[in-house]
């Protein structure tokens, strides 16, 4: 008589989520497949479909956690820190240097189910997380449109860790993060290069 597998796993739904970011940081985000992650969590090939309904509901997962994670990041720069929205681009930086699969997911919507209340819920608290940087900043800091300047600083800091996360900078000898800072320095939004 064979021996029948039964399902029995701790966190299969984080288990999936770990093994996924994985092979999204060795092999990219095509590489994903869901059966193959079922294999690597030793359970049937249709276990992860329990948690994620098909593929883009596992990189919404992905990317839902990934903005929260960067929210929380960026929220945890105090208010009344001198430089908060160069800390705030500093940590923008970390995050996707400390989350590269993460960050990879979630910048593509083409990828996502963009209608889902958690990933909509998640982008929202980032994007009140990177407005607050802007909208605390006097006007001769951030120019007329605060919209425009938080385009201009996101694009900066989104920019700068792409490009690192890429291999397209020359080598830098310093911390990311610290040459962002002092890429950045203590211009106002709208002067920076």
């Amino acid at each position: 008589m064979a021996a029948t597998r039964t399902y029995h796993h701790g966190d299969l739904r984080r288990s999936i989520v770990s093994a996924a970011l994985e092979v999204i940081r060795s092999d990219g985000v095509a590489a994903i497949s869901l059966r193959d992650l079922a294999r690597r969590a030793e359970v049937s090939h249709a276990a992860p479909a329990h948690h994620f309904k098909d593929k883009a509901g596992l990189l919404t997962a992905i990317a839902t956690e990934g903005f929260e994670l960067l929210a929380a990041a960026l929220t945890a720069v105090p208010a009344g820190t001198a430089h908060r929205l160069r800390e705030m681009g500093a940590r923008y930086v970390e995050f996707a240097l400390d989350h590269p699969a993460h960050f990879e997911v979630m910048f593509r919507p083409q990828l996502l189910h963009g209608d889902d209340p958690e990933l909509t819920a998640a982008r929202e608290r980032t994007s009140r997380a990177l407005r607050s940087g802007v909208e605390n900043l006097p006007p001769a800091k951030r120019g007329r449109d605060a919209r425009l300047a938080g385009l201009a600083a996101w694009s900066l800091a989104h920019g700068f860790a792409t490009l690192q996360l890429s291999g397209s900078l020359p080598s830098l000898d310093d911390d990311p993060a610290e040459t962002f800072r002092a890429l950045v320095g203590d211009r106002p939004v709208a002067e920076v290069p």
